[in-house]
């Protein structure tokens, strides 16, 4: 058994209730915790007993392009896609922040994290 974990994937994208923030987007970050089979590519050393996270990017990266009202919209959307992409997935967990917020005070980031 073992975890990949992609970390800190920045996107600039277009999801929010509020147009302006349809219009101008934001930045996001991801991180995605797969926990997934890891001991046949530890041994035989070949990317097609692994998990591709050079897959699991770009289904990320698709998944941000599609604009969306709700965060948690969109990490559903990624969930659905890893699992489409990867029976081998034991369980996963994805986190989507949107930085500097319209929230009208100072905050950071707000985020959303769901897990299967």
């Amino acid at each position: 058994m073992g975890i990949i974990e992609l970390e800190n994937m920045e996107f600039h994208a277009f999801h929010g209730h509020f147009k302006e923030e349809q219009v101008v987007g934001n930045t996001f970050k991801v991180d995605v915790k797969i926990k997934t089979e890891c001991t046949k590519p530890a041994i035989t050393d070949d990317l097609d007993d692994a998990l591709d996270y050079q897959h699991v990017y770009r289904i990320v990266k698709h998944e941000m392009m599609e604009p969306s009202a709700l965060l948690e919209h969109v990490v559903k959307r990624i969930l659905d896609a890893m699992y489409n992409a990867f029976p081998e997935i034991i369980s996963m967990r994805v986190k989507l922040s949107k930085m500097n917020p319209p929230l009208g005070g100072q905050t950071d980031r707000v985020s959303v994290t769901m897990e299967r």
